[in-house]
């Protein structure tokens, strides 16, 4: 099934509300897709035409791996779609986040080391920070230059709520609750944490003695 409804991306990287995003644009009415592992696997094996064909059966989208995608995802559907970049409040608050998160996600399946090129960002913080503040440049230079009006910047942390949203994409303000969805603070195995809190604890030792491991992916780095 396809839509002709405009469509909308959220670009803005993990751990910066993009749930909450997600969760607003289902309240809207759209045909949503979060992450997709399927979309991922195509986009980490270079199959990018597949990732952007998938979007085909739905009107929006975030999480992983349409954030890596939003120039093929502008090139295809252009000014006409909407782009919302989520954001945190400054991106020391953002590796903090990404760094409780690794604690309660399976250690063999994070996408973090296609990702960002580590399993934790624990001792990498300043690589990850830089690969946050790199991306979002990169989406405010694009859209400065190609279409001002397809892009929004949102901040949950700083206020921004259903009126900024719905002004953009051009909707009524709902009548719901706004959904703001906050970190999952129970219900996570203790085993995984311990998992992961040792594989960190090894991680930093190496850092430590002096075995600083170069990022595996080049998904998150500079452009050459």
């Amino acid at each position: 099934m396809t839509s002709d409804r405009r469509k909308v991306f959220g670009i803005g990287l993990n751990k910066t509300g993009t749930t909450t995003l997600g969760e607003c644009l289902i309240t809207l009415g759209y045909r949503h897709q979060s992450y997709s592992t399927a979309a991922l696997d195509a986009f980490v094996h270079g199959r990018i035409d597949q990732v952007v064909d998938m979007t085909r059966h739905f009107d929006s989208c975030e999480d992983w791996p349409w954030p890596l995608a939003w120039r093929e995802l502008y090139a295809r559907y252009g000014a006409d779609a909407r782009f919302v970049l989520t954001k945190r409040a400054s991106s020391q608050i953002w590796v903090e986040s990404l760094k409780k998160h690794s604690l309660n996600t399976h250690p063999t399946r994070a996408m973090r080391p296609v990702i960002f090129g580590h399993y934790y960002p624990h001792g990498y913080e300043a690589e990850h920070v830089a690969a946050y503040e790199r991306h979002n440049q990169a989406v405010r230079d694009f859209f400065a230059r190609e279409a001002p009006h397809a892009l929004l910047e949102l901040c949950w942390e700083n206020g921004d709520r259903w009126e900024r949203l719905c002004a953009f994409l051009g909707h009524d303000v709902p009548d719901a609750p706004f959904p703001h969805i906050r970190p999952r603070a129970t219900g996570v195995d203790p085993a995984i944490r311990a998992q992961n809190q040792a594989q960190i604890d090894r991680q930093l030792a190496q850092i430590a003695a002096g075995h600083r491991q170069i990022a595996r992916t080049p998904l998150m780095q500079p452009a050459q």
